[in-house]
């Protein structure tokens, strides 16, 4: 494909994500102070996207990410063996007693007009513990691999773990594969490292390596230092012009980048909400169609659209074809409980295609 550098021969990897694991603990509609049990959903916003791609999309995939040897930490291994996630883990001895830690996420998903709640504990988090030189990257990458990513939020979680994404990324370029980012801005985490400045030198430094960026225009604003356009606030969120404003800006300052994708979504209610995406590829500017969302659970919709169009472009699909594959997987997705798909590909492509909700007989 034009200006993204995808290899087309065998690799060991079609995919490897590097990022930190967690377990999100999830009342339903429920909010958590009212709450007597809960389901566990393993994520990760990295991880997510390899899961996706090996369990919806049949890909191989990988993870890089650090793990403790504790019963939270079997789970997670379980549920990412289940995924057919292939796992490289540095593995952190847990003290019994503080950590370090599997980080968990609390997270009800509200109904109607009562928005979801989402809080953390990433206490002595193992992730956030990784530093460089802690992955054999040569090791990892022999057989090669096609697409390489991480994101925002494991890059906020310490002082090192940038540099552990720089190092990977450097380490994948060099065996051809394409890196890409998701930019996934948290004011939160940069804050307690530095602020915004620190946050918007270590993504510099971060994007400099990267083809492919995931972000909408406030990750573009925040992350990047990119100046947004004037948009008047009856102005639809549903617009893409917006977001195309913003990327010749980008672009100017990152010439390396060659693709930047993101999810529009305007949200009616906690269960309504309208959903398109759009792609910027090597100068060309593609926008998927609208549909209204009737959302079980909104958590990893974003990470869903990401592992669409990343599988529609490694098995070659033209722009417009993987566009829609990412918006119709992201769309899915919301429609499951957890982080991870539950879809099949054959349902992936009817709804890409236009397919309905009606009965399948």
């Amino acid at each position: 494909m034009a200006g993204l550098p995808i290899q087309q021969g065998d690799c060991d990897f079609d995919f490897l994500a590097l990022g930190a694991l967690v377990h999100r603990l999830d009342p339903g509609t429920l909010p958590f102070r009212t709450a007597r049990s809960f389901d566990i959903h393993v994520s990760g916003g990295e991880y997510n996207v390899a899961a996706n791609l090996a369990s919806c999309f049949g890909m191989r995939t990988g993870i890089v990410t650090a793990m403790v040897d504790n019963g939270i930490g079997e789970l997670i291994q379980a549920r990412v063996q289940e995924r057919g996630v292939v796992p490289h883990y540095k593995m952190f001895e847990h003290d019994g007693v503080r950590g370090p830690n599997m980080a968990t996420v609390y997270s009800d998903r509200g109904h109607g007009v009562r928005a979801p709640v989402v809080f953390y504990n990433r206490a002595n988090e193992a992730g956030a513990l990784l530093k460089k030189g802690d992955f054999d990257w040569e090791k990892i990458l022999a057989g090669g691999a096609r697409w390489f990513h991480s994101g925002g939020i494991f890059a906020a979680l310490s002082e090192t773990t940038a540099d552990v994404i720089i190092e990977g990324m450097e380490a994948a370029k060099a065996h051809g594969a394409v890196n890409s980012f998701d930019l996934n801005y948290r004011a939160k985490l940069w804050d307690t490292i530095g602020g915004l400045a620190k946050g918007q030198e270590m993504i510099k430094r971060i994007v400099n390596n990267v083809d492919a960026l995931f972000g909408n225009e406030e990750d573009l604003q925040k992350g990047l230092g990119i100046k947004g356009p004037e948009v008047e606030k009856e102005s639809s969120k549903l617009d893409p012009d917006s977001f195309f404003a913003m990327i010749d800006q980008a672009v100017e300052k990152f010439p390396n980048i060659k693709l930047v994708a993101t999810t529009l979504r305007e949200v009616h209610s906690t269960n309504r909400h309208d959903w398109a995406a759009v792609l910027w590829l090597d100068g060309e500017r593609f926008v998927s169609p609208t549909c209204q969302l009737d959302v079980l659970d909104r958590i990893g919709g974003g990470d869903g659209f990401a592992s669409g169009l990343i599988y529609g472009l490694l098995s070659g699909r033209a722009p417009e074809e993987a566009l829609r594959l990412g918006w119709a997987h992201g769309a899915l997705l919301t429609t499951f409980p957890g982080d991870v798909s539950m879809a099949k590909l054959p349902e992936v492509e009817a709804f890409a295609q236009g397919g309905s909700a009606r009965v399948q007989r």
